[in-house]
């Protein structure tokens, strides 16, 4: 008896982006950690800032207290951002910092926002 194929999933895009800068493919799907608008606001702070405190985010952003710390650790838990807590005098102070891995993937979701623009500009 022949074997099945399994059911081909339908496709995500209507059309293959081959535009990324160096003739890459683009990833099938944007990042959903850093597509969410509060967190895409958190590491773009980040990027251009070298660490920012809890407040100045919250500022920043225009966020809870709530908000932040829920997006934040979502970032902190996939290795996108580094979280430190300390004092400074009596006062808790915590400040974020973007790291390697999540410049990175700013990069490759900056990247893939481009060739999507791109493509539909192109159309």
């Amino acid at each position: 008896m022949a074997r099945a194929h399994p059911r081909e999933e339908p496709a995500t895009e209507a059309r293959r982006l081959d535009s990324v800068a160096g003739g890459e493919a683009a990833p099938a799907e944007l990042d959903r950690l850093i597509h969410e608008r509060m967190r895409l606001g958190i590491v773009s702070a980040l990027a251009v800032n070298e660490r920012l405190s809890f407040n100045a985010l919250k500022q920043m952003l225009g966020a809870s207290d709530g908000n932040l710390s829920v997006h934040a650790r979502k970032l902190e838990e996939a290795g996108y951002v580094a979280c430190s807590k300390g004092f400074e005098g009596r006062v808790p102070r915590t400040e974020y910092e973007l790291t390697d891995s999540g410049r990175e993937a700013l990069e490759r979701y900056l990247a893939h926002m481009e060739a999507l623009i791109r493509a539909v500009r192109e159309g």
